[in-house]
Order: structure tokens, then sequence, then C-alpha cells
């Protein structure tokens, strides 16, 4: 029998079919034998449409759609943009073909039609006009779509003094954000490289002229200048490939700042997440200086093989995406510490898809230092461990919470505690799961599983939202004293 207490919430979170982004519809590029593309095809259609019908199609279609997406001209407008260059005169068009011809290349993706869950929980960087007691946080979701490709969605929501939670009502709108190229370090690029196999010397040819900082333009310039120095592009081409691939697998996603922060959706955008960004870890980080920014790490899958990566944000407005290096920062799990220890970087990770690992790096988008901590030794938890998000500081410890799996590979929930200064080492391990499927949580798209990304401590609660059978996610609460006086006498 577990001997701490838990404490399932009535907030459930559930898939919403009816929770839908506009995204850029481009059918697979077709040439025909009179040397059209299918889209080219297709905007010689819409331009032989008489003006009048134009007007009608486009107005019925949003009359159809503008309740469902803020800013509907405004995505029709952007997509038109991305074909534009089939339109011989595309300024000689009128608004409403332009838009019209955007609307054919937009579709509505269903975000969670699939699955909500594996969530994370950190306190929200606005803590203002709350009662004492009172801490505002944010909920980071696994939204699961058609073709069982993921994407990072929010919610929000008050936990009061006496653990009450209230969450806010998600907007009926999701929407993705605007993309732009960050400034590349040269020094991170070349590491990248050479960790890919491809910095050779066509890439130092390429990188040896650029300033320590360049922009994705300069990126492009430097390799169009390979021409002019005589190199064979059919040479090339593989090195250029990977260059492209690395910048583009960089970038940022910003939304408006008045949108609310349940509508902000991060989808994939860089071809090593093609297929899906799969359980990020938030954190809330406090440097040195006091200042404090949010990491996350997820799992980027482009439908073959899986990479971590990090995302940064200040607000939950503006989000870095960023490539992890080093030969550590591999397979699924990585989970930061809350702050350095002894002026380092510290991460826990899954090296070989059954252990628990430390990390420790001087630089958050760089590691190589790895050594394992925990193995399996519970019957619950023999078949494999991880941890369930970034550590939580406590005055007896680090306290992690952990998954097993064990018989019928059944998910469960465990702690354990690490010593405060030496994290490498282990002080508590509770003997029985502190969270298990019951009843209600069993049946779903992968049946007997929990799971969770992340944490918060309230006072003295445990905050630990939890997914359950690839079906929804809920919160639950336990009393931290509870859970640290078990770990400290097991």
């Amino acid at each position: 029998m577990n001997p701490i207490p838990i404490t399932r919430h009535k907030v459930r979170f559930l898939p919403d079919p009816h929770r839908v982004i506009a995204k850029p519809y481009l059918p697979g590029e077709q040439v025909f034998p009179d040397g059209r593309s299918r889209v080219r095809l297709v905007i010689n259609r819409i331009l032989a449409m008489p003006e009048s019908e134009v007007v009608s199609t486009l107005a019925a279609t949003q009359q159809q759609s503008v309740a469902r997406h803020i800013g509907l001209n405004s995505i029709f407008e952007r997509n038109f943009e991305l074909v534009a260059d089939h339109v011989d005169d595309p300024d000689d068009l009128s608004p409403e073909r332009r838009l019209l011809i955007g609307a054919y290349f937009t579709h509505e993706y269903s975000i969670e039609a699939a699955a909500l869950g594996n969530p994370s929980i950190v306190p929200a960087p606005d803590q203002s006009g709350l009662n004492p007691g009172d801490k505002r946080f944010i909920i980071s979701l696994r939204a699961i779509g058609e073709g069982h490709i993921s994407s990072i969605e929010f919610r929000s929501g008050v936990i009061d003094a006496s653990g009450k939670i209230t969450m806010d009502k998600p907007s009926r709108y999701a929407m993705t954000g605007s993309r732009t190229s960050p400034i590349y370090q040269k020094h991170v690029f070349s590491a990248k490289l050479e960790e890919l196999g491809a910095f050779n010397d066509i890439a130092r040819m390429f990188l040896d002229p650029m300033p320590s900082q360049f922009t994705f333009e300069q990126l492009e310039a430097a390799i169009l200048d390979l021409d002019r120095q005589s190199v064979d592009r059919a040479i090339a081409f593989q090195t250029t490939k990977i260059i492209h691939w690395l910048a583009s697998s960089n970038y940022k996603s910003t939304f408006p700042a008045e949108s609310d922060i349940s509508e902000r959706v991060i989808f994939p955008a860089g071809p090593t997440e093609s297929h899906g960004m799969e359980d990020a870890r938030f954190v809330c980080f406090t440097h040195d200086d006091g200042s404090v920014a949010y990491y996350a790490t997820y799992t980027a899958f482009d439908g073959v093989q899986i990479l971590p990566q990090l995302i940064e944000t200040p607000d939950f407005v503006s989000f870095r995406i960023a490539t992890l290096n080093g030969s550590s920062a591999q397979n699924k799990g990585i989970a930061l510490f809350p702050r350095k220890i002894d002026g380092r970087f510290a991460a826990l990770s899954r090296q070989d898809n059954e252990n628990n690992y430390l990390m420790l790096s001087d630089d958050v988008r760089f590691w190589d230092e790895t050594e394992r901590i925990q193995i399996p030794d519970r019957p619950w938890e023999l078949m494999q461990i991880g941890n369930c998000g970034s550590p939580l500081e406590t005055e007896a410890g680090w306290l992690v919470i952990t998954h097993g799996v064990g018989p019928l590979r059944r998910y469960t929930l465990g702690a354990i505690l690490l010593d405060i200064q030496d994290p490498c080492r282990i002080i508590g391990h509770l003997k029985e799961p502190l969270l298990a499927p019951n009843e209600d949580e069993r049946d779903g798209y992968v049946p007997n599983v929990v799971y969770s990304c992340g944490s918060m401590i309230h006072d003295n609660l445990l905050v630990l939202p939890y997914g359950f059978a690839d079906a929804g996610a809920g919160i639950a609460t336990a009393s931290l004293d509870d859970l640290l006086t078990c770990l400290t006498t097991s």
C-alpha cells in the first residue's frame, strides 16, 4: 500500500477535435507532361474563374471558417505568398483573388484530435493580482493530431493557499507562431557539423569567412559563393544539404503578445521534428545573477530518428528552438536542474533507454559528461526507469519524480531524493509507486500508463500533473512533508 495519500483533483485535460489551426496545404509536387506543376495547374483554374465567382467563393469560405480562426485573411495572404512564384503577375491580382488562392492552399489541422497528455508545470512569469498564498502556473501539454504528429500546447491556472486548483478556461482559438531565423553562433554551428560528421573541407570553406555571429541570409550568400570558388555543386551538395538542415532546425516562434496562452501552439517547423515535438519538460531556471529564464527539453522526431532539442523563452510569447549538441545529448528524457550546481548546468537523462543518468556541462547546449546514478531495482520498475521532469529543490535534497515500467508494460510514478551538493548520490527511494493508473485511467490509446514531464512545489504541496493512457491528463497533489519523510526513512 502507498503510505503517501494522493489527491486526484477534478481537473481533466481531454482532447478536443474542435481546436484547429490553419496551416499551409501544399499537395505533393507533381509535374505533368506539358511541364506544369500541380500547384500551377490549381492556380490556373482559380485564375480562370470570373471575378464575381471569386468574390462569392471567398465570401462563402470566410463565412464557414471565420469563427474558427483569428486573422483568417492574414493566414490566406501568408499562404498565397508561399505559392506566389507560380503566378506570372501576382501584383495584378485583385485582393479577393489573392486571398482565394491562399485559401485553396490552406487546410485545417486538429491539433489534439488523437490525444492530449504528458504535461509539465511551472510557475507563470506574471504573478501579479493574486491573493496572498496563491500561485499562477502554466502547464504544457503534448497534443497529438492527425498522423500522430505531436505539438506543444499550454493551459494556465491558479493554486491557492489551501491547495484548491482553478483552471483558466481555454480559448476556442488556436494559432501557430510567426517563424523567423535566429542569429547563429559560428562556434556552435561548427561544433554541430563536426558532431554530424559534416565538418569537411567544403564546410570549412563555407564557415571560415563567416563572422562569429551570422544570419540565415549570410548563410545563403556563403553557399552561393561556393560557385564563385569553382566548387562543383554536385560535390558540395551533401554538405550544403546538411548545413541547410541544421540551420532550419534552429528558429524562433513568436506569438502576438495579446494572445491568450491557451491559443499558442508550438507546431513542428524544423526538419528534425517533422513528425512531432514530444514530451516537453519545462523548468523555471534561475541564473547565478538572479535572472530567470524558462527552458524546455523535448524530443524531436523526423519519422525515422529522435533527437533531443531545447526551447528557451522569457515570457511564453517568444520561443527559441535550438539543437542540443554533444555525445551525451542522446535519447529521450533530458530534464534540466532549475539552477547551476557548482557553477555548471546539470540535467538528468536516460542514455540507454533503461537507467537514470546525471549530465554536467558548462553550456546549456553542449553535453558530453554523463554518469549513471540509478538502475531499476523495484518490482514495479524492472523493465526501465526514467525521470518525470526537472528535479525540485527541497531542504532535504533534490526531489525527482520518476517513472518505472513493470509487468504488462504498466507505467507508474515513483520518486528518488538526490543529495543537494552531490546529485550523483541517491539518498532516498520510494519502495512503492507514488501514483499508478486507477480504473478510470487504465484504458486509452496506450493502456496502463501514467506519465508526467514535470511537477512543482507550492508551499507544502507537490503539484503533479500527469497524463494517463495517452487519452488525457489530470493533476494530483501530495503532502511534501509526507513524501520527504518517506524518502528519508526508506
